[in-house]
């Protein structure tokens, strides 16, 4: 496959003029498509009859209604993953593991579509109404046991919807246990809910089968220039510009410390390490710290800071600084702009 397409050996300058409509893509024979086929083994072993119908298009999401759903084109060629990586630090969905949790919450949404389900009462008794307006940020509460925790960022909580898929994903992943794990948890009636109502559709024709593709690659005349600039604005972020209490806390500005190492070095060796951690401690992208360690480290550099004492302990303080930062930002102010998944 690597060697079908003639972009797959252009330079990166080269590739982003190409309009996304021209990659010619197809599931079909790719690791992605054999993360379809397992997601349709799992729906078959518990008797369900609906199997999402699977497109390509330019990001993971289930329209309204249909009852299938999208996945991005970034992950069905590996020099368009190298691409993704470089423009947004992480590729969201590009290891088995990650895409089939993505896939499995892309699937509850598929099943709540064909199924009708958020037209019960008990349905919205526990998720809330479908019917409600998608806000344009949330602000999770990383303490509360209400929730199933499946994506990144506490996601379930964004939305009733989101909440059912989440929920979904968590009970049709085999062996999760989730018996086990949400014990004592809220969360766990929503939980046994899911598992009582895919036992009564067990075997059942869907009610309302919508086979729709919604912005299929082959129709967007984006290039990739174009997709990965809206993608950077999108994962960017607006954290208080001023460090330097924070920066003064961990690093000396001292003139007698001035042949110590310089703090900007020291954040810049360890930035991907930082950046790794702190986002599996989060959830927040990593190209979105990476904004903020670019700020710290400029910031470092103009006031001259050194590093005194130990610096596994100094690495371990600044990642806990810059993880209650990250919280705090995400829980008091939210993200300046919507990330539908």
């Amino acid at each position: 496959m690597p060697h079908r397409f003639p972009w797959a050996r252009w330079s990166d300058q080269r590739l982003m003029l190409l309009k996304l409509r021209d990659l010619g893509l197809r599931i079909d024979g790719t690791w992605v498509g054999s993360c379809v086929d397992e997601l349709y083994a799992e729906l078959d072993a518990r008797d369900i009859r609906l199997k999402p119908h699977v497109w390509v298009s330019d990001e993971w999401f289930s329209p309204g209604g249909v009852s299938g759903f999208a996945v991005p084109f970034y992950l069905l060629h590996p020099r368009l993953m190298r691409l993704e990586k470089s423009q947004l630090i992480e590729v969201e969905g590009g290891s088995h593991h990650e895409c089939m949790k993505i896939m499995r919450h892309e699937c509850g949404h598929a099943i709540q579509h064909g199924y009708q389900l958020h037209r019960r009462r008990e349905w919205q008794r526990l998720f809330g109404k479908s019917s409600v307006k998608y806000p344009e940020a949330y602000r999770p509460n990383p303490a509360s046991k209400k929730y199933v925790q499946h994506l990144r960022r506490w996601y379930a909580q964004s939305h009733p919807d989101e909440d059912f898929a989440e929920t979904f994903a968590v009970w049709l992943k085999p062996r999760s246990d989730w018996k086990r794990r949400y014990a004592g948890w809220p969360a766990l009636q929503k939980l046994e809910y899911v598992d009582r109502l895919m036992a009564e559709i067990a075997g059942t024709v869907p009610k309302a089968r919508n086979r729709e593709v919604v912005d299929p690659l082959r129709s967007i005349k984006t290039t990739l220039f174009e997709h990965y600039t809206y993608r950077r604005a999108v994962y960017s972020v607006e954290y208080p510009p001023h460090y330097d209490e924070d920066l003064l806390r961990l690093f000396s500005s001292d003139p007698r410390h001035r042949h110590k190492p310089t703090a900007a070095g020291f954040l810049r060796t360890h930035r991907a390490d930082i950046r790794r951690i702190v986002s599996r401690w989060t959830g927040e992208y990593q190209f979105s710290l990476d904004q903020v360690l670019t700020d710290m480290i400029g910031r470092a550099r103009e006031l001259k800071l050194r590093v005194v004492g130990p610096e596994r302990q100094l690495l371990t303080d600044f990642m806990v600084l810059l993880t209650a930062r990250t919280m705090s930002f995400l829980v008091g102010q939210g993200r300046r702009d919507w990330i539908a998944v």
